[in-house]
């Protein structure tokens, strides 16, 4: 059985030197894909012409398409608020995915909406496109812990199977157009996430065994759990939990840079909760063109899928790739580093998703656009 696809691997800190890094993603699955190490500019890359292009390659992505569905009809996102959650935090989430559609009114460009167009370039085999329509649905929270502070993977579909069948107030069941999106707070631990490994050579084979980080995943219910199929993702917030690497550049990993980097400032001041915007980001685009994971992606094997959200992993703006997160725009007022904005006057930073139609990563906030 195929593991749920999972966003936001990184380099355990004892890799010494960025030729090892590279032999490991050329000897490992296509399907992990890795935060880059930062830009000492902290801004991204500056006075880039068209001829400098890094955000992806398309001489190496052979992304396909696989006959599966994707999500055409208007999707409706329940969420699921596992654990501790202040008022001030739902309010940014909920902003976000409210400004998918811009339902509440148009958002100033660049948009959260013009990053969704990027995702709805995907069709199925009717030559359907991605719905341009999220909604965001009821909501269910778990503030007593209901299954405790560690969870696996598979304790997700029983939270939903809670949630759903509910005594008071259950969520809705929408096989159709429905998805749930389950959040934990930061006092939860997930089976694999923040759970690095120590990088080490193997002797025998000389090659480098290392330990992935995980900050979110995406996969579909099981009909012997919750009773029926339906689309679900997972992100915790990482505030308390490898920071530096799930809440990227808002953070910086305590082994990158000497002297030490300084972090970018959050947009809406939380560094946990601006991460986690990203990440849920990254998994309702590949909920939305691959969401049983049978749809789009690039590798061979359905197990470990690169998703178009993989591929652009850790870019977000142009210039983006290796070594740079990209050219990012900066809040006059705040000094926050962002590059959409929401609405309500909300600014978000979203890594950018793989372009099917110029086979590179692209996003709203392009300087050639």
């Amino acid at each position: 059985m195929c593991r749920p696809s999972r966003a936001g691997r990184f380099p355990s800190p004892q890799v010494l030197s960025l030729s090892l890094v590279l032999l490991s993603l050329i000897s490992l699955p296509s399907a992990l894909s890795w935060r880059p190490w930062p830009t000492p500019q902290g801004r991204g890359a500056t006075n880039l012409t068209d001829s400098k292009k890094y955000e992806g390659s398309s001489e190496f992505v052979r992304l396909r398409y696989h006959m599966g569905p994707v999500l055409t009809a208007n999707v409706t996102v329940h969420v699921i608020w596992y654990g501790r959650w202040a008022p001030r935090q739902k309010r940014i989430l909920r902003s976000f995915l409210r400004s998918i559609s811009s339902s509440s009114g148009p958002a100033k460009e660049p948009s959260v909406a013009g990053w969704w167009r990027t995702v709805r370039l995907y069709t199925d085999q009717t030559g359907s496109n991605v719905t341009r329509t999220v909604h965001l649905g009821r909501e269910k929270t778990d503030r007593r812990y209901s299954l405790g502070r560690r969870l696996s993977r598979m304790s997700v579909q029983s939270i939903i199977k809670g949630a759903i069948s509910a005594r008071t107030r259950p969520l809705p069941i929408n096989p159709r157009g429905g998805m749930y999106l389950v959040l934990t707070s930061d006092d939860v631990t997930m089976e694999d996430f923040c759970g690095q490994l120590v990088c080490r050579h193997v002797k025998a084979n000389s090659c480098l065994s290392c330990g992935l980080v995980v900050c979110g995943f995406h996969y579909f219910t099981f009909p012997s759990i919750v009773g029926y199929t339906m689309p679900y993702a997972w992100v915790g917030n990482s505030a308390t939990q490898c920071p530096g690497i799930c809440a990227y550049p808002f953070a910086v990993p305590y082994y990158v840079g000497n002297p030490p980097r300084v972090p970018e400032a959050p947009p809406n001041g939380d560094v946990g909760v601006d991460g986690m915007v990203s990440v849920i980001g990254h998994e309702l685009a590949e909920v939305a063109s691959n969401p049983l994971i049978n749809a789009w992606y690039a590798g061979g094997d359905p197990c470990f899928p690169q998703e178009i959200a993989d591929l652009c992993e850790g870019i977000y703006g142009t210039g983006g790739g290796g070594s740079y997160t990209g050219q990012m725009l900066v809040d006059e007022r705040s000094g926050a580093a962002y590059n959409v904005n929401g609405v309500g006057g909300r600014k978000f930073l979203v890594q950018w998703i793989w372009n099917p139609v110029v086979s590179y990563c692209s996003g709203p906030n392009a300087l050639d656009q």
